[in-house]
């Protein structure tokens, strides 16, 4: 089985944000485990920004991008050595691989992770997976790696994603405010995973929270990967998740088998404003798949520009789907509701082409 995992910032660090090392020790014995049961892993590991703060004698994680990035650079290779030394207590090579989000946006960047990934599991390495923080332009500021790990599920074509975290799944309800919450076992993959009201963060010392798990649960599923939240400090956690046991939330794989470009417009993007369509658009986009055109156009929200990500919104305001408009804001609100022939030509005549549209009804 080809499993990929992903551990969070407050799984591996303490209230200060020093990395603990018994957590990464324990955690590299279950992949130990694993690679000698013929499983292959990759790991996607966070902590780098937060064990940067602790290097660095910071009282608190800063806000600014600048700083962000460059403690992400002093924390990743301490990160780093915990991995190394405790795999290779095991035998065993981490190899750090640090991606952003347009290594699967773009084709051939894409293709090239996935080879090297792949080869990385063929001589025996656990790959270690981080976003690149350090050098990122605007993924550090809405990133996580719940995401990046979905999508590292996609491209190596995983048969598991599980996302060890500090709860013990997903509840009805805030089990911290409300005692009658009920840990919720198995989400078949047509409910809608995204419905449930989750936290964006759990803690301050990490970019996640249940709110981005189930995303990046949902973009397993319809990536037809079978996804698990579950506790990061249960025994044997990994192992037994692979092995079939209960061990937290399930989210049972799709039938979809969606391109890594789609899920990553969909689930893992800054969305910049919002394109309102009339109910003929709406149809046209749910049912036949279309591109979206300026006819049927009847709002522009926000001030975006060419190849940036809004949403589409149907006539009440529901949100439909997600898509890369080919014109900038102003335009669309020039044209929108204009027929394709009364289009001036130097203007595109779709607003969202199809194949950089992802329908999330």
């Amino acid at each position: 089985m080809r499993v990929v995992a992903k551990i969070g910032t407050s799984s591996l660090t303490d209230q200060l944000g020093v990395i603990d090392g018994e957590v990464i020790e324990a955690l590299c014995e279950q992949l130990a485990q694993l690679r000698a049961l013929g499983h292959e892993v990759v790991l996607v590991s966070s902590g780098a920004v937060s064990a940067g703060v602790a290097a660095l004698g910071l009282r608190a994680r800063p806000n600014d991008v600048v700083t962000l990035q460059a403690i992400s650079a002093a924390g990743q290779s301490r990160l780093m050595e915990h991995y190394n030394r405790a795999l290779g207590r095991h035998g065993l090579v981490a190899a750090q691989v640090l991606l952003v989000p347009h290594d699967f946006v773009d084709r051939r960047q894409y293709l090239h992770a996935r080879r090297t990934l792949l080869r990385l599991l063929e001589l025996g390495c656990i790959p270690i997976a981080n976003e690149n923080d350090a050098l990122a332009s605007d993924e550090i500021r809405y990133g996580d790696n719940d995401r990046i790990a979905a999508l590292v599920a996609h491209n190596v074509a995983a048969d598991m994603l599980v996302l060890l975290t500090d709860t013990p799944g997903l509840y009805t309800a805030d089990p911290r405010t409300d005692p009658s919450a009920a840990l919720v076992e198995v989400v078949a993959a047509d409910d809608p995973l995204l419905s449930v009201a989750a936290t964006a963060s759990g803690s301050n010392r990490g970019s996640g929270g249940m709110a981005s798990k189930l995303s990046a649960a949902r973009m397993a599923s319809w990536s037809g990967v079978r996804a698990i939240i579950a506790d990061a400090s249960r025994p044997n956690v990994l192992v037994d998740a692979v092995s079939g046991v209960s061990v937290g939330t399930t989210f049972l794989p799709s039938s979809r088998n969606l391109p890594a470009r789609k899920l990553w417009i969909g689930f893992a993007t800054n969305v910049e404003g919002a394109l309102v369509v009339d109910d003929g658009a709406c149809r046209a986009l749910l049912e036949r798949g279309t591109s979206l055109l300026p006819a049927g156009i009847v709002d522009v929200l926000g001030d975006f520009v060419e190849g940036d990500v809004v949403e589409v919104r149907g006539p009440i305001g529901q949100v439909i789907a997600r898509g890369i408009t080919l014109s900038d804001a102003d335009v669309l609100r020039a044209i929108r509701g204009k027929r394709t022939t009364d289009l001036p030509a130097h203007v595109a005549h779709e607003a969202i082409h199809r194949d950089d549209l992802m329908v999330l009804r």
